[in-house]
């Protein structure tokens, strides 16, 4: 099954193998640490401490991360820490985040047998811990093949990722069984792996370890202050912010807006736009130029009349959370189009009034408390051409009832609060293994 999946995953490489050149030329996707991608790794430095590497996909799965491995620092001081992304832009915050607690940041080999041993080889972990469930088949065996201790950390399976998964289950099974202990974030989500063949003694569940982020703006506020004074983010003009949005999201928000705009002349609102991936910010720029809209990039040189512009775009990484306490609503991306959603904690730790679309599969159990909590909002499943009179018919009803308005803001917040303390459950059941060396494992 190995040899398939290996000779399957060469076969698939080599079909898109177009596209990655045309990404890497255009967007400078997946060339950058291609060597590393391939295993070359420098060897650490000869030290006695184990090694636990921690792996990240991407953006996400990096800003989880923070309070885990603040608690490792804490718990294990004596143990090397190194992290490993998947994407470019996860590769950049994990060096932003992780930079002076991680010996070694680096990115996630291929997973062939011959990268794969070449990483081990190198970095030569006693543990293994993998953020949310990336099940990278021939990489786990390795791991169990050098008796290196596995987890999945807050994990998560979608009911998608599932169905995907049943269709496989006799290799499905003999991948999770490499693992040593998977941590997940909900009993739904336990007895998924179980289902898949993860036997029970082998799986504990934490809650999500999302709701211990550092998610305040805290230490952004000059930042803040600097887009307030730029732009003249005020009471006098009400500012949707519309966060990590994909296409065709961001044409859904702006005839939205158009429509918003007509419907309250009196309280001329603004929009603040920041797509998803950075290698969409030029994409997203031409379709604001053709809009019809007054629009700046917040990249472009400051100009007296960005005070007054109906659109900000938000070109950068890494300032998102500075602007949600300008925001009277925040609609979170990837929910409209189909990719399962985005990260709805951060506009909460602000207060903000929250919308979303009808597709957050990533993130279920979140939006789920948060609605029972009367924290959020989320839109109808719609088409594509229904969702600007939908989504501008929300934005109006909330904006034009500002008790509404305050009140989702401030149940997002106490939702927030009430559900922290995944991070020192997982830090206790990841215990066992981390304090324990390498043993043959049965």
């Amino acid at each position: 099954m190995y040899f398939l999946y290996s000779l399957l995953l060469t076969i698939g490489v080599g079909v898109l193998l177009p596209r990655f050149l045309y990404d890497a030329a255009r967007h400078g996707k997946y060339a950058a640490g291609l060597g590393e991608r391939a295993g070359r790794l420098p060897s650490l430095t000869p030290v006695k401490q184990p090694v636990i590497w921690l792996h990240c996909v991407s953006v996400g799965e990096t800003q989880a991360a923070r309070p885990l491995v603040d608690k490792l620092s804490e718990h294990y001081p004596s143990h090397t820490l190194v992290v490993s992304t998947t994407t470019l832009t996860g590769q950049r915050v994990a060096r932003e985040v992780f930079g002076k607690v991680a010996a070694r940041i680096f990115y996630f080999p291929f997973d062939w047998a011959m990268t794969v041993r070449r990483a081990l080889d190198a970095i030569n972990p006693s543990a293994v811990l993998v953020m949310e469930t990336e099940l990278w088949p021939r990489f786990l065996r390795e791991c169990r093949a050098r008796c290196v201790h596995v987890a999945v950390v807050n994990g998560r399976i979608s009911e998608a990722s599932f169905r995907r998964y049943r269709t496989i289950k006799p290799f499905i099974s003999s991948v999770v069984n490499n693992l040593d202990l998977a941590i997940m974030q909900t009993e739904a989500d336990a007895g998924r792996i179980n289902a898949l063949g993860l036997t029970r003694e082998r799986i504990r569940v934490s809650g999500n370890i999302k709701f211990d982020a550092d998610v305040k703006a805290d230490g952004q506020e000059q930042l803040t202050g600097q887009l307030r004074a730029r732009f003249q983010f005020n009471e006098r003009r009400p500012l949707i912010v519309a966060a990590s949005t994909h296409a065709p999201e961001e044409r859904v928000i702006i005839e939205a807006f158009k429509i918003l705009r007509n419907a309250l002349t009196g309280k001329r609102p603004r929009l603040l736009l920041a797509p998803r991936h950075p290698e969409r910010f030029a994409e997203v720029a031409a379709l604001l130029e053709s809009s019809g809209l007054n629009c700046v990039r917040r990249t472009a040189e400051p100009k007296a009349e960005d005070a007054d512009c109906d659109v900000a775009l938000l070109d950068t990484i890494g300032e998102l959370r500075a602007v949600y306490s300008l925001a009277d609503i925040v609609f979170v991306g990837g929910s409209i189009a189909p990719v399962g959603g985005h990260n709805v904690l951060e506009p909460a730790a602000s207060a903000r009034c929250i919308v979303t679309g009808a597709h957050t599969s990533n993130f279920r159990a979140i939006v789920e408390g948060f609605l029972q909590q009367d924290a959020l909002v989320q839109l109808p499943p719609v088409t594509v051409a229904e969702a600007p009179g939908i989504l501008a018919q929300t934005f109006e009803e909330l904006l034009t009832d500002d008790e509404r308005r305050r009140r989702y803001g401030e149940n997002a917040r106490r939702t927030l609060e009430q559900n922290r303390g995944a991070t020192e459950r997982t830090v206790e059941m990841l215990a066992p293994l981390l304090m324990q060396r390498s043993e043959v494992r049965g």
